[in-house]
């Protein structure tokens, strides 16, 4: 059964887990005295994640336009799919093993976000492995023009469903870790 909170159909986040964001707006998190190495390191990774989306998106757009040579995408397939892919599992199991219950444990209010970042992971995963399989149709098509152009149409259109849901969870995860970590600066995180 889907709710409202589920990342599929997750406008933001409820207002019960925005009193942080609240006294720590996106805005001033630069500025602030604990932003660190950590908080710069989380927010490029999610950049890159955003880049990469778009990357994929685009080299669709022209593989289907026939501005870019069917080889050539494929190549670039495989080297952006698979770097998106990878990062984003190996990001997502640090979060749920390391970094999450650490900071669920620092502030009460917040701590049930983290249970619904940990859900948007497994969310993802199912999607992630969608999106597995349309980039490898891609990259294995021998079919030709015509074949080549109905999976890389499959796969964009993979793409423009993930992209939603995967901005959604970025912007939340963003909006509930930065301003704990902005708040209590744990050192078991530094």
């Amino acid at each position: 059964m889907k709710t409202p909170l589920d990342l599929a159909q997750r406008q933001a986040l409820p207002d019960a887990l925005r009193v942080l964001i609240e006294q720590f707006p996106r805005d001033a998190w630069e500025q602030h005295k604990n932003y660190s190495q950590l908080i710069a390191f989380w927010l490029d990774r999610h950049l890159m994640f955003r880049r990469l989306l778009d990357r994929l998106n685009t080299d669709a757009e022209q593989a289907l336009d026939t501005r870019m040579d069917p080889m050539k995408y494929k190549q670039a397939v495989s080297r952006f799919g698979g770097m998106l892919i990878n990062e984003l599992h190996g990001h997502h199991q640090i979060e749920d093993a390391h970094y999450f219950p650490v900071m669920a444990k620092l502030d009460q209010k917040v701590s049930a976000g983290f249970d619904l970042l940990d859900k948007d992971h497994h969310a993802l995963d199912g999607i992630l492995a969608g999106l597995a399989n349309g980039a490898n149709a891609v990259l294995q098509d021998t079919t030709g023009k015509n074949g080549f152009r109905d999976k890389t149409a499959t796969f964009r259109a993979l793409l423009g469903g993930f992209q939603p849901m995967l901005n959604r969870h970025l912007i939340d995860e963003e909006e509930l870790v930065v301003p704990v970590l902005l708040k209590y600066a744990p050192a078991q995180l530094q």
